[in-house]
C-alpha cells in the first residue's frame, strides 16, 4: 500500500501531489499479457457489432434512409480520424490508460482527469444501453412480461461479469468465439436478404406530416432524403452507434503482448471490419419485404425483424436466440474496457486507490468491473422508477443511449486535440506507427463530434439523461480538487507524462 512521503522537485506536476508508493501497491494492481492482433481485433469488432443489430436504426425516423446512410459515411469518416489517431498514441504510449493517458501527456493532470471522466461515462453507461437491446430481444422471444425486465439485466450483468472476472484467457476466448459468431450470423442475413430486397418499395417507405414527423408512405417509392440535410445531420448520433467503442482497444495495452506492432494493426483492422458491416445492414435490413425503413425506425430488435420477415415465426426463438449473439458480444467486451478504464485513473490516485486492486488468482480488475456494473445498473433502475416501468421501459435505451453518445463525443473531442498537442509539442516520442489523415483526421473528428453533439441537444430524451451526467462531473470534480489531486500515485501513464515522453513503459 501507499507510504509516506511526496514526490517534489523537477518531477511534480502543478497543482497535484504524487504520493510514493512501495513495491506491494503493484504488485496487488497486476495484469496479465494475452492478446495478440486477432485478440485485439475481436475486442474491437465485438465492442461495436451489437450496434449492427439494434440502435442505429432508429436514425430512419430523423433522416429516412438516406439520411442514413449519409451520416454512416460522416461518422465513419469521424471514426477513421479517431482510430488512426489513437492507433499512433496507443503504440507511443502503450499504457491501460488510453484516453486518460493520451490526454494527460498532452494536457496535463486536469486534461487526463476530465478526458478519463468522459471516457468513464461511455463506459459505465454503454453496457447498460446493450443490455436494454439484450432484454428487449429476450422478451420478443420468450414472451416475457417487459415489466421484469431488471431482472434479466441483473442476471446477464452478472453472468458476463463473471466471464470477465474468472481470467483473462477466457475472457478473451469469450471474445472470439462471440464476435466470430456475431459476424456469422450478419453474413447469413444478408445472403438471406438480398433474394427478399425491394429496395424501393421497403428502404423507401419514409415521407414526412403535416407537422414534420415521418409518416409511411403505403407504395414506398419515396425520396432518398424525405428531411433534406438536416435529417442528415439530426441522424448523425445514431449513426455513432454503428461505431462506437472500437476507440476501447489501447486499454488492454497492458494485457497485449506487443502493443506497440499489434494495437495499430487490431485497432486498423477492426475499423475496416465495421465499415463494410454497417454498410451492408443499412442497405439490406431496411430493404427486405415486409419489413422497411418505417417498422424499423421505432424498432429494438431490428435484426430480428429482418429473420421474421424472410423465415417466418415459426423459428422465431432460434432466429432470436442467434440474433442475440451480437449484443452480447457488445456487452461482454464492454464490460472488460469498462473494468480497465476505472482501474488505470484509480491506480494512478485519480479514482479511490481502492478500484484498482486486481484478483489475487485471475490477476482481472474485479473491484472496478463490480463497481462499475453496481453503477450502471443503479442508473437503469433510477431512471426505470423514475418515469415508471411503463415510461421507463419506452424511453430508458434512448436516454442511456444519449448519455453514453455524449460522454464518447466529449472524449474524442480532447483525443483529437491531444493527438495534435502532442504532435505539436513531443515531437521526440518514439512513434511506431504514424497516422496516414495526421492532424486533419484530428480536426475532422473535433469538427464531426461537435456537430454530432449540437443534434444530439435537440433529441428530448438528451436532458434526461445527460443532466445526471452533469452531476456526476460535478460530484467527481469536486472529489479530484480536494481529494483526488493529492493522493496521485506515479503509475506508467504518470510517469510517461512526467518525462515528456522520455521514460520507456516499465511494468511494475
Amino acid at each position: 500500500m501507499a507510504s509516506g512521503g511526496t514526490v517534489t522537485g523537477a518531477q511534480a506536476s502543478p497543482g497535484v501531489t504524487y504520493q510514493k508508493v512501495d513495491d506491494a501497491y503493484f504488485a496487488q494492481r497486476g495484469l496479465t499479457r494475452y492478446a495478440g492482433v486477432a485478440s485485439l481485433w475481436a475486442l474491437g469488432v465485438g465492442a461495436v457489432i451489437s450496434g449492427h443489430f439494434s440502435g442505429w436504426n432508429f436514425g430512419f425516423a430523423t433522416g429516412g434512409w438516406g439520411g442514413m446512410l449519409v451520416a454512416g459515411i460522416i461518422i465513419a469518416i469521424m471514426y477513421l480520424g479517431l482510430t488512426f489517431s489513437i492507433a499512433e498514441m496507443s503504440a507511443a504510449l502503450p499504457h491501460t490508460g488510453a484516453a486518460y493517458s493520451f490526454a494527460r501527456t498532452a494536457m496535463g493532470p486536469w486534461g487526463g482527469f476530465f478526458t478519463g471522466l468522459c471516457e468513464n461515462v461511455e463506459y459505465v453507461i454503454t453496457p447498460a444501453v446493450v443490455v436494454t437491446f439484450i432484454t428487449a430481444y429476450v422478451n420478443s422471444i420468450f414472451g416475457l412480461d417487459p415489466a421484469y425486465s431488471p431482472v434479466i439485466w441483473v442476471v446477464f450483468y452478472a453472468i458476463f461479469l463473471g466471464l470477465n472476472v474468472f481470467g483473462l484467457e477466457l475472457s478473451f476466448k469469450v471474445t472470439m468465439v462471440v464476435t466470430l459468431i456475431s459476424l456469422a450470423v450478419l453474413v447469413f442475413f444478408w445472403a438471406s436478404a438480398i433474394p427478399h430486397m425491394d429496395f424501393s418499395r421497403w428502404a423507401l417507405n419514409i415521407g414526412v406530416d403535416a407537422e414534420g414527423k415521418a409518416t409511411e408512405l403505403a407504395d414506398g417509392g419515396g425520396s432518398l432524403f424525405p428531411f433534406g440535410f438536416s435529417g442528415v445531420l439530426a441522424t448523425l448520433p445514431f449513426a455513432v452507434w454503428l461505431f462506437l467503442a472500437i476507440e476501447q482497444l489501447p486499454l488492454a495495452a497492458e494485457e497485449s503482448i506487443d502493443p506497440k506492432r499489434d494495437m495499430p494493426k487490431g485497432i486498423v483492422l477492426g475499423m475496416f471490419t465495421l465499415i463494410v458491416s454497417a454498410f451492408m445492414i443499412v442497405l439490406l435490413n431496411p430493404s427486405v419485404a415486409n419489413v422497411g425503413s418505417f417498422k424499423l425506425s421505432t424498432s429494438l430488435e431490428p435484426l430480428l425483424d429482418g429473420f421474421r420477415a424472410i423465415y417466418g415465426d415459426s423459428g422465431v426463438v432460434l432466429l432470436g436466440i442467434v440474433a442475440l449473439t451480437g449484443l452480447i458480444a457488445s456487452f461482454h467486451t464492454i464490460l472488460y474496457a469498462q473494468g480497465r478504464q476505472i482501474y488505470s485513473l484509480s491506480r494512478a490516485g485519480y479514482f479511490p486507490r481502492g478500484l484498482s486492486v486486481t484478483h489475487k488468482t485471475y490477476r482481472t480488475p474485479h473491484v472496478a468491473m463490480i463497481v462499475g456494473s453496481l453503477t450502471g445498473l443503479a442508473v437503469m433502475l433510477a431512471i426505470w422508477f423514475a418515469l415508471g416501468a411503463e415510461q421507463g421501459g419506452a424511453t430508458i435505451g434512448s436516454v442511456l443511449l444519449n448519455m453514453a453518445v455524449s460522454g464518447a463525443m466529449f472524449s474524442y473531442i480532447a483525443q483529437a486535440v491531444s493527438f495534435i498537442l502532442l504532435r505539436k509539442n513531443s515531437p521526440h516520442i518514439e512513434r511506431p506507427y504514424k497516422s496516414p489523415l495526421g492532424n486533419v483526421g484530428a480536426v475532422l473528428t473535433i469538427i464531426i463530434a461537435v456537430v454530432t453533439l449540437g443534434y444530439q441537444v435537440q433529441d428530448p430524451n438528451f436532458t434526461k439523461g445527460v443532466l445526471w451526467v452533469l452531476v456526476w462531473f460535478a460530484i467527481m470534480t469536486v472529489y479530484f480538487a480536494v481529494v483526488g489531486r493529492h493522493k496521485l500515485v506515479l503509475s506508467p501513464e504518470e510517469e510517461f507524462a512526467l518525462s515528456k515522453g522520455a521514460a520507456e513503459y516499465k511494468s511494475h
